[in-house]
Formats: structure tokens, sequence, C-alpha cells
């Protein structure tokens, strides 16, 4: 039948438009008048083919020998078997005296057949650079053959599912024609769609239901994005990406992002806004995880800056990603804003939400304010005073400090050649003045180790943005090690304070006193009359207008580093927690506390881990007459010349009460000694390469 032989003269009328293209009927078919004959089929390729089907057929072309060689095999297993080489090589002339195909001047057009295919092609990138005479546009025979095109459902076509990718490659792969001329931002685009979850499951997987090339772009229609055309522009990606995820697409189109207005430059998120074009990958793999609340802030760009601020922020940066993030709180496709009744975080939504993680969730809890700032002392007065209250405590504290810390220096310097004289006059076997017992010695070895395990573990939290907190957790097991071995040392604190108030009452027994003169009396760690004159006694010894003070058992700044620990203890304590139990917390206190509670936590542990690690540090190892270590608080022995030089009033009320031999003990075992020395260097190691860290963030990194 003539309709399915030339069909788009049929169909198109194309001896209307371009009648040189339209064979004639006797050009293939011999006339008869008397008779009918029956040709058999095919009867005109036998003849093309008496010349084509010969692998040394060639021609020369601008300089170039071109094969003409057609292999009849490939071509009767092709989609075009019954299609005549006539019907696509217009023009032929059957009793040309030379032969037939002489006449063949024009291109193939495959519009006589394929004429919509060609119509959209036409209007395609493709067709638009070719028309231009562009010599690296693709034409139809670079993706679907010359005389073997396949259908695109045969497992063996270049346009078969799972090879779509493979023959786009072949221009737009790394280095190919269209890829050395594409000056977009999506670099890489075979390479990384070969990598997405459509690429892997077309390619690793077999499913050819997946997303390919020709899915989203079109097979013959392709066009950029900017192209209100286009089917990858931004009215109609969702519709696109709906071919697909219709379920999803369903409830988008319900969401603030579908529904809302922009604001500014802001524009509405699409599909490709957040899952990316080619690099689509499983919304439960670990790197989108990480990167999702990223994503966010390329709109939300404060509320993101807010949420790194707070715990699931911070153990996101850590590169844990079984916290809450943005989807997890306020949906993924069904966002809604909070006002919405049906949104995630609307009132009567809100604690099931937060009871996706916290089994306690209730409506105190849910209080909780996720986005508060310290910056904004109107909207959360309560979070931007508490923020105050701990800067100046941390401030005030340095400063005083740190001029008490540089006053002393000089001194310390001139007393260096004093105290070398003094260690080494230490007789072997001598008599040594025990300053500290087995109790307090001990329970400063567990102060140490829980102080440098939780100032480790708690400043990788507070400072996870930066690349030396990540590594550190990383090391220490990533955010879940560092918590394990944040809250053993917590619990290592208050077993310690624990025992050290059992202790005091035990020893407030064995004085006999009562508590007023136990807490108030000469040796108490309580500041008194005699710190003060001693301070300023200090401070004109300082600046050379004083002698020395006569120091009892224990000074001023002692008696405040003592004090500080119970400061630090009831602050960091309850206010760790308070953000260990916040269900249970929240029952007693408003959901705002945690708030409060974070920046108390946090700002109290900075401050005690740089209080620790410089003002104390050089107040007991660091002057230069105490250099490298003191070991008195490990052995709890010091000689009688330091004892007399280093707390003259002590000795002299001992001596006058005949007590001191009661003091006196052995020295300690050197392999002791040494051992203490060693743990001593260790914690002194890595409580300085900390405070290093900490001074350079907060010069130069500070959040």
């Amino acid at each position: 039948r003539i309709e399915q032989v030339h069909k788009k003269v049929i169909e198109g009328e194309l001896w209307e438009k371009e009648p040189a293209k339209v064979p004639a009927c006797i050009e293939c078919h011999q006339p008869h008048t008397v008779r009918r004959v029956y040709y058999d089929e095919g009867v005109s390729n036998r003849e093309c083919l008496s010349c084509h089907g010969k692998e040394d057929l060639t021609t020369e072309r601008e300089g170039a020998t071109v094969s003409l060689y057609v292999n009849e095999s490939e071509y009767h297993d092709s989609m075009h078997a019954k299609t005549s080489c006539a019907q696509c090589h217009t023009g032929a002339t059957p009793n040309h005296p030379e032969r037939a195909c002489a006449t063949v001047v024009s291109k193939v057009d495959c519009s006589i057949c394929h004429a919509e295919q060609v119509q959209l092609f036409n209007e395609s990138t493709h067709g638009t650079l070719l028309a231009r005479g562009d010599q690296d546009a693709p034409e139809c025979m670079d993706c679907h053959g010359v005389h073997n095109v396949r259908g695109h459902l045969q497992p063996d076509s270049p346009t078969y599912v799972s090879n779509v990718a493979e023959l786009c490659a072949e221009c737009h792969g790394a280095g190919g024609k269209a890829d050395v001329r594409y000056e977009g931002r999506d670099k890489g685009m075979v390479e990384n769609y070969a990598m997405s979850v459509h690429g892997q499951a077309v390619q690793q997987s077999g499913l050819v239901v997946s997303a390919t090339c020709s899915d989203c772009h079109t097979a013959h229609h392709v066009l950029p994005e900017s192209d209100i055309r286009s089917t990858i522009h931004r009215a109609n990606i969702t519709g696109t990406c709906a071919e697909c995820h219709e379920g999803i697409f369903e409830t988008f189109k319900n969401s603030i992002h579908f529904t809302g207005e922009a604001h500014g430059e802001t524009r509405l998120p699409m599909c490709n806004d957040c899952h990316s074009s080619h690099e689509i990958t499983k919304t439960d793999a670990q790197g989108f995880m990480r990167e999702i609340v990223t994503t966010c802030g390329h709109c939300h760009e404060e509320v993101t800056e807010s949420y790194f601020e707070t715990f699931h922020g911070k153990v996101v940066k850590l590169g844990y990603t079984e916290t809450a993030k943005c989807q997890d709180c306020h949906g993924a496709h069904d966002i809604l804003p909070p006002g919405d009744p049906a949104s995630h975080l609307s009132r009567d939504n809100i604690v099931e939400t937060c009871g996706q993680c916290h089994d306690g969730s209730h409506r105190r809890f849910a209080g909780y304010l996720t986005h508060a700032t310290h910056h904004d002392k109107d909207k959360y007065p309560f979070i931007y005073w508490t923020w105050l209250f701990m800067t100046a405590l941390l401030v005030g504290t340095f400063v005083f400090f740190g001029l008490h810390t540089l006053a002393w220096l000089p001194r310390s310097i001139m007393a260096m050649k004093h105290s070398r004289q003094l260690r080494a006059a230490v007789k072997p076997g001598e008599k040594m003045f025990r300053r500290f017992g087995r109790v307090e010695r001990y329970l400063h070895l567990l102060v140490i180790i829980s102080f440098l395990s939780l100032a480790i573990t708690g400043m990788t939290l507070k400072f996870s943005y930066l690349g030396w907190a990540q590594a550190i957790s990383h090391a220490l097991g990533g955010f879940q090690g560092t918590g394990v071995i944040h809250r053993i040392a917590a619990l290592i604190t208050f077993f310690y304070f624990t025992r050290h108030i059992i202790a005091l009452v035990s020893k407030k027994k064995e004085s006999g006193k009562s508590w007023k003169d136990f807490v108030l009396g000469p040796d108490s760690m309580l500041p008194n009359k005699r710190d003060g004159q001693e301070f300023i006694q200090t401070v004109k010894w300082f600046v050379g207008l004083g002698p020395r003070p006569e120091y009892g058992r224990w000074t001023y700044w002692e008696k405040f580093d003592y004090l500080a620990v119970f400061w630090g203890v009831a602050m960091i304590g309850f206010s760790g927690l308070v953000l260990w139990f916040p269900e249970f917390f929240t029952r007693l206190l408003p959901g705002w506390f945690i708030n409060v509670a974070t920046i108390i936590h946090s700002d109290e542990a900075l401050l005690a881990t740089g209080f620790i690690f410089t003002i104390h540090f050089f107040n007991t190892h660091f002057r230069p007459d105490r250099f490298p270590m003191d070991p008195v608080i490990f052995t709890g022995r010091m000689t009688m010349e330091e004892f007399k030089e280093d707390r003259p009033r002590e000795y002299r009320e001992l001596v006058e009460k005949g007590q001191l031999e009661q003091h006196m003990v052995e020295p300690m075992d050197p392999r002791m000694v040494r051992a203490f020395k060693i743990f001593g260097f260790t914690a002194l190691g890595l409580g300085l390469s900390l405070i290093v860290l900490i001074i350079l963030t907060v010069l130069f990194n500070y959040r």
C-alpha cells in the first residue's frame, strides 16, 4: 500500500512542497499495459545492493575516501528491513544510462516517514545547530545508526534504556564535542549521572524503568533549561519528574515551596534545587543526609546558621547523620508554615514530630526554641541575658587572672636560680613534707582524667565547624564515640565530687570542730580576711613595693581554683544533666531553658578549659621557678627546703605546735615518681595542644 511506503507523500502532501523528492511509480515499478506482473519483494534493493553490497565500494569526498558499502545482513535485521533504499535515498532514476543512483543528490530526509520526530528535532538545540551548519551537531544517524537502525525496545539498540547514557556520553562525556564547548555549571554531567541513583539503577541493577537522559530531556526535543518549552525549565521540571514520581508530586504541589510566593531574588525551589540534576543520590545516603541542611541554607541562610549552633547542627558537622535535620522537623515534600494546622510544626503536631526521636516528648519539651539566637535581645531576652552574663564572666576572669599572671612572671623569672639550687640541695633518701594525702592525690588523678576527657570531647562539639575538631571526633569514634566518653567522664566528675564531700565530712568529724569553725577556720578553703590582705601584699610584691607574703597552707589563688571547681561542677553539671535528660527536666522547667542550659554549658566549659590550661597550668607548673612541672600533686610530697620557702607561715605554725614531724614521710619510690611524671607530662601536652587550637580558633575562626 502506498501510504505504508510513502507515508509523508500521502499524509504530509509532500508533492505540494518538495515534488522532486516524490519518485514516480514507474521509477521503481516497471510499467504494464497488457497484463499484471508480480514482482519479487525488494526488487529495487537487489539492484542497489548489487553494487553497494561490495565492501570495496568507495568514493572520494572532500579529499577523503568514504565507504559506500552496505552490510546486507545488518540492513535486513534493522527496523528498516521492509523499507526500500529508494524510500530514503530519493531522486533515483531507474532507467539512467549509467546508474540509477547517479541522480540522488539530496541527503536522506527522515521526515518522509518520521515527520513528527523530525519537526521536534528541528526545534531542538541539536536541530538548530545542524541548521546553522555546525559540524559538531548530531544528525538522526548519529544516534540511531545508518543501515543498522534498531528499535528503542531492542537491548542492542543505542537508544535502549541501558545504552542511552553511553550514547549521549559520546558527545557530552568528558572530552566529548559537546563537553569541550559547554560553559555551564553542571560539568561532568554524564559521569555524575552514572554515579546517581538513576544511573546506578539502570546500569548496575538493570532497572529499565529508571530515568535516563531522554526521560528528562526528551529524545528529539532537547532544549536548554532557559527555554520555556524545555522539559527541564523551572516551569516544567516538576511535571517532568512527576512522570515517574507522581505520588511525591501530588504531595509537593500542596506545599509552601510550590504554592508560596518568592521573596526578593529568592526563587521557590523545584525538584532539582534540592536533589540536583545529574548527581541525584538516595535520600537515605550519608552524603545526601549531610548536605541537605546546607542545601536548605542556600535559601534559608539565617535559619541554617542558627541550626548549626544547636546540638543537632553541631553533630551533623561532625558527620553524624541520624540526628534531626530540616526535613525531619519541617517535612520533605509537604513543608507548610507552622501556623497551618497540617504542618508538622503546628501546635497539634509538634509534640508528635519531636517524638519521632524523643520518646518522652511532651508539650513543654516541644517549647524548645530551635532557631533562637542570643543576638535577638527583644525576641529572646532570657537567652540574650544568659549569654551576656556568661561572656562577661569569661572575659572578666581572663582579664583579671591574665594580668595577675603577667605581673607574677618577672618575679618568677628572678626566682629561677634559687629554685634550682633548692632542688639540687636535696639529699637522696631525705624525708619530705607530706602536703597531700592519698585520697586527695587519687581524686586529683580522677579530676585530670575526667576533665581532659570532658574538655577534648566537648570542644569537638563546640567547634564542630573546624577541621581539627572533626578530626579529633573521628579519631575517637565520631560523635557517638565522643558522646560516650563525655558521659562517662561526667559520671567520674560526679563521683569525685561526691567522694570529696564525704572526705570533708569525715575530716570535720575527726577535727572535733563545729561546722562554723571547720568552714571558717584558718585552714579552710573558703576565702577570709587574711586572703584579701595577702592578695594586696602579693600585688605590692609583684611591682616591687613590698616583700613576698608569708603564705600559709592555702593561697588565695588556690582557693579560687578550688571554689571554681564547685562553681563549675554546679553550673556545667546541672546544665549538662538538662541537656542529657531534656524530656525529664522540661517537665519542671520551660522548654526554652534548654536553650539557656546550652549557653551555660558551652561557655562555662570554655571558661573552665581555658582557665585550667592557661592560668592554672602557669600557677602550678609553668612558672619559670616551677617549670616544667611541679609533681607535688602526684607524689603528695615536697622537700623541706621548698616547704619553708613556699609556705613559711604554715611551717612556722607546725613548728610552734610541735606537729611538723607528723607530716614528714619517706620519699616515694622513684619508679612511681617516673610513672606519675609520664602521666603528668602527657596530661600537660594534651591540655596545651587543646588550648593552642582553642586560642587560634577564637582569634581567627570563632562563631
